[in-house]
C-alpha cells in the first residue's frame, strides 16, 4: 500500500543520494572534482570533450558544417566524456568546465589555451573564430542571437522538465508531467508559429540558431527524445516537422548526430572523432 500524504518540505533540504532517479549516481548539490583525471590532448588545435546528447550534438554540427565550408583550421579531436560514469567531475573536465557539464572545449590555437565552456557561448566563440553562420548584419546578427538564447531559456523546461518527469523520474508525477508538457507544446507552437513564414529562426539563412535548437526540438519532433512524440501530438507541428527535415539532410549534421555517441545502432556510433576518416563505414542515416 502506497502513501498517499502529501509531501510537506521539511525547514531544511538535505541530500538523500537514494532518491532513485536515473541520474541519482551523479548528481549533487555541490560542484568541483570528486577524482584527479587529466583529459587527453589530440593532434588538432580545438579539443572538445563532449557526450553526444542534444547539447552535445550543436557543437559537433557546427564544427562539421565549417569543415565542410573549407575551414580547415575547425579540424577538431572530440573526446567522450560519459557522464553516467561521472567523467564530468574529473579535475581535467572541471578546469576547463567548473560547472561540470558537457560539451566544453579547449582551444589551443593561441599563445595560451583558451577555454569555452556552455554550449551557446562554444557555438558563438567558433561561429565568430571563423565567421561563418552569424549574419553580418545587425538585424540578422541580432535575430540570430534571439532565437540562440531562446533555446537556451527554453531547453531546460524540456529535459530537465519534460523529459527527466515522464522518461525519467522513478515515479510518474501527473502534475510534474502535464506541467511541463504544456510548456513544451506551448515552445513547439512558437517555433512552428515562426517556421510557417521563415525558412531557418533568422530568417532566410541558415544559422547557429538553427544548429542550437533542432537536437533539441527537432529531435523531438521526429521521435528521438524521450519516446514522447505521440504523447506530445508532434505531428501537429508542421512547419517544425518541415525544417527539422530540411537540416537532417545536411550531412554535415547527419555527421554532427554521429559524434560522442554511445546509443543506438553501432554502425552509426563515431565515440570519438579525430579526423574525417573516422566516419568511414559509418551509416549516415
Amino acid at each position: 500500500m502506497t502513501d498517499s500524504s502529501p509531501y510537506v518540505p521539511p525547514k531544511v533540504w538535505t541530500w538523500d543520494k537514494d532518491n532513485g532517479g536515473a541520474f541519482a549516481n551523479i548528481n549533487r548539490p555541490i560542484a568541483g572534482p570528486t577524482h584527479d583525471k587529466e583529459l587527453p590532448v589530440g593532434k588538432h588545435p580545438l579539443q572538445l570533450y563532449s557526450l553526444g546528447t542534444p547539447n552535445g550534438v550543436k557543437v559537433t554540427i557546427l564544427l562539421e558544417e565549417l569543415l565542410a565550408l573549407g575551414h580547415t583550421g575547425a579540424e577538431y579531436d572530440a573526446w567522450l566524456i560519459n557522464i553516467r560514469d561521472g567523467d564530468q567531475f574529473g579535475s581535467g573536465f572541471v578546469d576547463v568546465n567548473p560547472n561540470s557539464k558537457i560539451p566544453a572545449l579547449l582551444d589551443r590555437s593561441g599563445a595560451e589555451p583558451l577555454r569555452v565552456f556552455e554550449s551557446g557561448s562554444i557555438l558563438l566563440y567558433l561561429a565568430e573564430k571563423f565567421g561563418a553562420f552569424v549574419p553580418k548584419d545587425i538585424a540578422g546578427r541580432t535575430e540570430t542571437l534571439n532565437w540562440l538564447f531562446w533555446q537556451m531559456g527554453s531547453a531546460p523546461y524540456l529535459g530537465g522538465g519534460f523529459g527527466h518527469f515522464y522518461a525519467y523520474a522513478p515515479t510518474k508525477i501527473e502534475y510534474a508531467i502535464d506541467r511541463f508538457a504544456m510548456e513544451v507544446k506551448r515552445e513547439l507552437d512558437v517555433l512552428d508559429r515562426r517556421l510557417a513564414d521563415n525558412e531557418y529562426l533568422a530568417g532566410s539563412e541558415y544559422t547557429i540558431a538553427d544548429m542550437a535548437v533542432f537536437p533539441w526540438y527537432g529531435g523531438l519532433v521526429k521521435g528521438w527524445a524521450y519516446g514522447a512524440a505521440e504523447f506530445l501530438s508532434v505531428h501537429e507541428y508542421q512547419h517544425v516537422q518541415r525544417w527539422a527535415d530540411q537540416l537532417y539532410a545536411r550531412p554535415a549534421v547527419k555527421r554532427g548526430r554521429m559524434v560522442n555517441k554511445v546509443t543506438g545502432e553501432p554502425s552509426e556510433q563515431v565515440r570519438e572523432r579525430h579526423s574525417a576518416s573516422d566516419f568511414d563505414g559509418k551509416t549516415l542515416a
